[in-house]
């Protein structure tokens, strides 16, 4: 412990009941669920970056739940009983965060969701059509009636070239992540939960009665932990079963009289777009050589970079005057198992990863899992 801190600042600012590594969507929601249930409990967040690191503020806001190639690869994984709860999982995860910050404060707005079809792409375009009636009857009483049409007529309407087929999700919708993020952040804070940014845990020292967590601005003490920084869990863990996953993201300048309205698919969901403020925010691409976008580190690389320039030039916007006005990344985590890795990995030490890209629509209800796991241990 650095010889600056006073005694009052040893004594209040570094011993916690629960501490939580990672203030993304899942630490947030594990802390805000820790103190509604305990409220005497003292439950702090550290994170890494200035900014929550990862996902959860550098994601596109799809407020989605999968699309029909998406579900149709998941039920050859996981089975049909499986993917049902897959899917209900994520839609009343979506359910959960609405209610909790309302639909106001996150910008959720239903303006339905499409995947998108080319030309060529006719085998994959009518195996998913022939699958619309099977996937509206699986869901139909999870998410609603007639979830998935055929919305061949809107292509023209939103002005895509060279796409000759179109399924619309009538209940896929976005939000703004950045105004979720910060609504959670007031919220865990507001309840009483500390949050230290710029606080990068370096090691994990087990003693009785609990931990030390040692950070450069100094060893703070917990009696039990959670882990949520998903991919990034490898570097205090590497043995946990996650691999990540970097998503590359392009955002234009703003466009007069923009067609495009929703969030839309492309290729199996790896390359996803939307409208925002007049402007077209498009990321993906992983799929082009996924053992490079195997990483933790942020940036771009030429080859993803320029599939996405191309998309954007002769699909999505051909014929319209635009301009990328700057370029991110976000890092997620992927495992063979669709379902969160959510369990006690050490006495004391839990952890809640691997969301598959599919943080907003599960990130809420995986942090309440994680929060539900260790207060069976109180």
């Amino acid at each position: 412990m650095p010889t600056a801190f006073s005694y009052w600042e040893k004594e209040s600012f570094f011993t916690y009941d629960i501490i939580i590594i990672g203030s993304g969507i899942v630490g947030l929601n594990a802390a805000i669920r820790l103190i509604k249930t305990a409220p005497a409990l003292k439950i702090a967040i550290l994170e890494r970056g200035f900014l929550p690191t990862g996902a959860s503020t550098k994601n596109a806001g799809f407020a989605c739940f999968g699309s029909i190639s998406e579900l149709i690869e998941q039920e050859e994984c996981a089975g049909l009983d499986d993917l049902a709860l897959l899917i209900e999982k994520r839609w009343k995860g979506l359910l959960k965060l609405r209610n909790l910050l309302g639909d106001k404060t996150i910008d959720y707005q239903c303006l339905g969701g499409y995947e998108l079809f080319k030309d060529d792409d006719i085998f994959l375009a009518d195996t998913c059509v022939s699958k619309i009636e099977h996937y509206n009857r699986l869901i139909n009483d999870i998410v609603g009636a007639d979830a998935f049409a055929l919305a061949n007529k809107k292509i023209s309407l939103f002005g895509f070239e060279g796409i000759s087929t179109l399924i619309e999700n009538r209940y896929e919708a976005q939000i703004d992540s950045g105004k979720m993020m910060f609504a959670l952040i007031q919220y865990a804070q507001k309840l009483g939960v500390s949050i230290f940014n710029n606080c990068t845990v370096d090691q994990i020292q087990e003693e009785n009665g609990g931990m030390q967590l040692v950070t450069k601005n100094g060893h703070f003490f917990c009696k039990r932990l959670i882990v949520t920084t998903n991919a990034f869990i490898k570097d205090l863990f590497p043995d946990i079963d996650v691999s990540p996953g970097r998503g590359q993201v392009l955002i234009t300048k703003p466009i007069k009289e923009l067609k495009i309205a929703g969030t839309f698919h492309y290729d199996k969901g790896y390359y996803y777009f939307r409208n925002i403020n007049n402007r077209v925010l498009l990321g993906g691409g992983r799929n082009i050589n996924f053992k490079a976008e195997e990483t933790t580190e942020f940036g771009q690389n030429e080859p993803v970079q320029l599939a996405l320039e191309d998309l954007l030039k002769n699909v999505i916007l051909p014929k319209v005057n635009y301009e990328i006005d700057y370029r991110w990344s976000g890092i997620m985590a992927f495992g063979k198992i669709l379902e969160p890795l959510i369990e006690e990995i050490k006495p004391n030490i839990f952890c809640a990863t691997r969301c598959n890209g599919m943080g907003i629509a599960i990130g809420a209800q995986t942090g309440e899992d994680v929060a539900n796991l260790l207060l069976k241990k109180l």
